[in-house]
């Protein structure tokens, strides 16, 4: 009775000691799912929704157009929105801070609008100011999930390290029983533990490839859907152009072959900006960096509206830029676009140099010549049927096509070799 018992005591107390931390690792795991990268993934958003306000209401100011104010509002209440979740999670300092710093700065963007743009420089700066409220809260809390990590790894240590002594306390029935409980126990919170450090890290394509069917493995899977969300989200950040904050290069080559593996039909509308070298040295660096922010916002505008999501807008570089739709809604985005932006850049230019049509200005070549008000030509490549097999080949055929296009005077569009033209 008292071998049976001692059995039974060692093989008891090792089983519930294991058990009890692996509940305590798994209250941690759900913690952090709960609270920290909630916290960490709400920053991140109210970031974006600071910038597009800033945005809008810098554009309100140029422009004086209400739909720019209320999309600005728009922006707002989604922003308050998430502010007020994160607030009822995560009430502290850092939190405090974003939003003392986004009441200064609604209030000075209250006293732009209502003053029409007079001294918007310290509603920037206040603009600023959130931006780094908001990634100083990010910080705090990737440090505060990395001493959780810390934590869960030294209870893992003592987890194992007791269970192990009690278990050898026992007979060979109860060590083998606990051996098999602790390395059982043991494996998944080691790859938990080395998944959280390899995302915390930033190696978001990381799998721990633990076993579905428990809490633990649940969390996994959690973790790889957010890790290749951060990898998008990471690679976009990293393309995008600084000026437009459109995706870059390597988000558009991506998007036209995954478009291409679908087989689905589709077009791709290749924008670029004539004249524009002559505007930029009248009016200079500054001005001509401005017109194509703008632009690249009325694109994106342009093809939200009429695309309903289902679309693409990218920025190759400098005046060029790229739109993927659907090949039935080609013609008409084409159409908007040109429709905007004539009106758009007219409000670009003097008084004086919009009653002659055109401004004086020296070529590529260093010849003097006369360049009409600027314009934008549009190639449009559609794709179906397997007719392309690359984001290359379809580069080179848009080429072709604008370099036709640059012959024809005005805003124009070509839709493969049908021409339409604004």
């Amino acid at each position: 009775m008292a071998s049976y018992a001692a059995m039974l005591f060692f093989a008891t107390a090792a089983l519930v000691y294991s058990m009890f931390g692996l509940y305590s690792l798994n209250r941690t795991a759900k913690e952090i799912a709960r609270s920290d990268l909630f916290a960490i993934n709400t920053a991140s958003k109210l970031r974006e929704l600071m910038l597009a306000q800033e945005r809008f209401a810098g554009k309100y100011v140029i422009l004086k157009s209400d739909e720019f104010l209320e999309l600005y509002g728009k922006r707002q209440g989604e922003f308050l929105t998430l502010l007020g979740e994160l607030g009822t999670r995560d009430n502290n300092g850092s939190f405090r801070a974003i939003v003392q710093a986004y009441t200064r700065y609604r209030s000075e963007v209250e006293r732009v609008i209502s003053t029409y743009g007079k001294d918007e420089l310290p509603a920037k700066n206040e603009a600023d100011a959130v931006v780094t409220a908001i990634d100083e809260f990010s910080s705090s809390r990737r440090k505060l999930l990395a001493d959780k990590l810390a934590e869960a790894d030294q209870r893992e240590t003592d987890t194992v390290r007791f269970s192990l002594i009690l278990s050898f306390s026992g007979i060979i029935l109860a060590l083998t029983v606990a051996l098999f409980t602790v390395h059982t126990i043991s494996t998944a919170l080691r790859k938990l533990k080395k998944g959280m450090h390899r995302i915390a890290e930033g190696d978001f394509d990381y799998d721990p490839k633990i076993p579905t069917g428990d809490e633990i493995g649940a969390l996994s899977e959690d973790f790889i859907r957010m890790g290749k969300k951060l990898r998008e989200l990471e690679q976009i950040s990293l393309d995008a152009s600084p000026l437009t904050r459109l995706p870059g290069n390597i988000a558009i080559e991506r998007v036209l072959n995954k478009r291409l593996q679908s087989n689905e039909p589709f077009a791709v509308c290749y924008g670029d900006l004539d004249n524009f070298k002559a505007y930029n040295d009248r009016y200079g660096y500054i001005k001509a960096s401005e017109v194509i922010k703008l632009t690249a916002e009325l694109i994106h505008e342009t093809v939200k509206e009429l695309t309903r999501g289902n679309s693409f807008v990218g920025h190759v570089g400098g005046d060029d830029f790229v739109m993927v739709v659907g090949s039935d809604l080609a013609a008409p985005v084409c159409e908007e676009v040109i429709a905007r932006f004539d009106t758009f850049i007219r409000t670009q230019y003097s008084a004086e140099d919009l009653e002659k049509g055109a401004i004086e200005g020296v070529d590529r070549y260093g010849i003097s010549r006369t360049f009409p008000i600027m314009s934008i030509s549009i190639a449009v490549v559609v794709c179906q049927g397997g007719e392309f097999r690359s984001a290359v080949d379809i580069a080179k055929t848009a080429a072709d096509i604008k370099d036709f296009l640059k012959k024809s005077p005005g805003s124009t569009y070509l839709v493969n070799r049908r021409q339409g033209a604004r």
